[in-house]
C-alpha cells in the first residue's frame, strides 16, 4: 500500500513537473507576449518576466519591442527634371501595439519594407535632382509621413527615415563637375574684374597726386629701380615716363625765358662819298 502511494505521488509529481515545463514561459525585457487560447486573440498582453499558459490550449507569440533597422534597397528611378538616379534609404521604426502588429499584418517587417520602397518610388518622381542632393531633410519627413500614415494601422510607428545615397550616371557627374568648373571660373573672374577697378581708381588718385607734385615721378622711378635690381638681373629694362621728359623740358625752358636774348643790331653799309672838287685835286685823287 504505502509502495502504491509513493508511486502515485512520484507520478503526480512527474506529471506536475511536465505541466509547468509546458507551461512555463519567460519573456525578455524588451518583449510583449501575446496569448492566443484555442485561435482567439487574449486580451491581455503578457509584460516581461515569468508567466504561464494552459499547455496545449495557449500559444505564446513574441513581440520585439526595440527600434528596428530596416535597409531600403537601392531604388532607380526618374526625377522630375528627367535625370535617372538611384536613391536608398534607411528606415527606424518600433512595435507600439503588438497585438495589432501580429493580426492585422501577417508581416510586420516585410510590409514596412515594401511599403518604404514603394515610398521611396514615389518620392524621386516628384522632387528634382537639385532636392535630392540639397533638401535631403525635407525629403526624409515627406518619407517618413508617406511610410506612417499606413503602419499606424499596423500598431507600427515610424521613428524616422534617411536617404543615405544618390547614386548618378557618369554623364550627369560630368556635367554637374563642368558646371562646378565654369561657377568658379566665373567667381574668379568677377573677383579679379573688381580688383583690377580698385587698383584703377587708386592708380588715378595716384597719378592726380603725382600731377600735383612732380618731383614724386623721380621717387616713384628711382623705387622702380631698385625693386628690379633686387632681383640680380643682367639686363635692367628701366621706363622712363614721358611725364619725366616733360617736367625736364619745362625745367630746361625756365632759366630761357627768365633772361632775355640780346637784339642783334644789322650793320650799317657804308655808302661811298663823292667828292664834289675839281680841277688839279680832284685829277690827283682820281690817279690815287
Amino acid at each position: 500500500m504505502v509502495e502504491e502511494l509513493v508511486v502515485a505521488g512520484v507520478s503526480l509529481a512527474s506529471v506536475g513537473a511536465v505541466y509547468v515545463m509546458s507551461a512555463a514561459r519567460v519573456v525578455k525585457q524588451y518583449e510583449r507576449g501575446v496569448v492566443f487560447r484555442l485561435g482567439r486573440l487574449r486580451s491581455h498582453v503578457r509584460g516581461p518576466g515569468f508567466t504561464m499558459i494552459v499547455p496545449f490550449v495557449d500559444r505564446l507569440q513574441k513581440v520585439n519591442m526595440q527600434i528596428v533597422t530596416l535597409p531600403v534597397p537601392a531604388q532607380e528611378g526618374i526625377t522630375r527634371d528627367n535625370v535617372t538616379v538611384r536613391v536608398d534609404a534607411v528606415v527606424y521604426f518600433k512595435v507600439t501595439a503588438p497585438a495589432e502588429a501580429i493580426v492585422r499584418v501577417e508581416d510586420y517587417r516585410f510590409a514596412v519594407s515594401q511599403m518604404a520602397q514603394t515610398s521611396l518610388r514615389s518620392i524621386i518622381g516628384k522632387s528634382e535632382l537639385d532636392d535630392l542632393l540639397s533638401s535631403r531633410e525635407k525629403l526624409n519627413q515627406g518619407l517618413e509621413l508617406m511610410i506612417d500614415s499606413p503602419a499606424v494601422e499596423w500598431g507600427v510607428t515610424i521613428d524616422r527615415v534617411e536617404i543615405k545615397d544618390v547614386s548618378l550616371p557618369e554623364t550627369m557627374k560630368r556635367s554637374m563637375a563642368r558646371q562646378a568648373e565654369a561657377d568658379r571660373e566665373r567667381r574668379a573672374r568677377v573677383i579679379n574684374a573688381d580688383a583690377e577697378l580698385q587698383a584703377s581708381k587708386k592708380l588715378a588718385e595716384a597719378a592726380q597726386q603725382m600731377e600735383d607734385t612732380p618731383s614724386a615721378l623721380q621717387l616713384r622711378l628711382l623705387q622702380t629701380v631698385v625693386a628690379v635690381a633686387a632681383e640680380k638681373n643682367s639686363t635692367l629694362v628701366l621706363p622712363f615716363p614721358v611725364e619725366l621728359l616733360r617736367f625736364l623740358e619745362r625745367a630746361q625752358q625756365g632759366p630761357e625765358v627768365a633772361q632775355p636774348r640780346p637784339v642783334q643790331q644789322a650793320p650799317q653799309q657804308q655808302t661811298p662819298q663823292v667828292s664834289s672838287q675839281t680841277g688839279p685835286q680832284a685829277g690827283q685823287q682820281a690817279g690815287q
